[in-house]
């Protein structure tokens, strides 16, 4: 469970396997070479299971109870639990923070801060690559290679985060919410957030909004 599969790495048992750990994590598990799915809540591959995180070993178990005994059973578990059989999304939409690589070049540097800063701001290629001092084409190419997504992936991630945390910490409805994170609409925001964390808006909102909020 959670960061248990590192430990599993360095005694190398996730050889040739797939795996998963907590999101924070996964870059170091990556780093020792093996093939991780970052956002899944638990990988079973052959006899080797691991999960997400603590919470997620939960997940884990009933998916286990579920292949062995059938569902019926894995559900009667989770009732009693009082947790979901299946939640849905993956682990991405608790950690809202845009995942990407550690960039070493300067000008990128800014172009990401400035991007957090005001994702609602008109961010095309050619705007990014002008930020950037360099070529459209050589700005692709070096952004993509550098920070593991295409920049049209990095804006949309960086207006997802802004929005996510708007829905947790205001009441504010999903039209300004999307107006002012830099999506326009409602409908655009939903399809962003299913693409990105794999849940709703307001299925986000249901399960992280703060308490108290109006």
């Amino acid at each position: 469970m959670c960061t248990g599969a590192v430990v599993l790495a360095g005694a190398g048992l996730l050889e040739g396997k797939k795996a998963t750990t907590h999101w924070a994590f996964t870059g170091e598990l990556a780093e020792r070479g093996i093939e991780v799915e970052p956002d899944a809540i638990f990988v079973c591959d052959g006899h080797v299971a691991t999960s997400a995180g603590v919470t997620a070993g939960i997940d884990l178990a009933l998916a286990m109870v579920e292949q062995d005994h059938g569902p019926a059973l894995a559900r009667r578990i989770a009732q009693y639990l009082v947790v979901f059989l299946q939640r849905s999304g993956g682990q991405s939409q608790f950690s809202v923070h845009t995942r990407a690589r550690p960039v070493a070049d300067g000008s990128l540097r800014a172009l990401l801060d400035d991007i957090h800063a005001d994702p609602a701001r008109e961010w095309t290629v050619p705007v990014m690559a002008r930020k950037a001092m360099m070529s459209v084409r050589h700005f692709a190419r070096v952004f993509s290679r550098s920070v593991g997504v295409s920049p049209a992936q990095y804006v949309e991630r960086a207006r997802v985060e802004a929005a996510a945390d708007r829905l947790a910490s205001t009441g504010d409805s999903l039209d300004l919410v999307a107006r002012d994170s830099g999506f326009g609409s409602a409908e655009t925001l939903r399809r962003a957030f299913l693409r990105v964390l794999g849940v709703s808006p307001g299925s986000y909102r249901a399960r992280f909004r703060t308490t108290g909020v109006a």
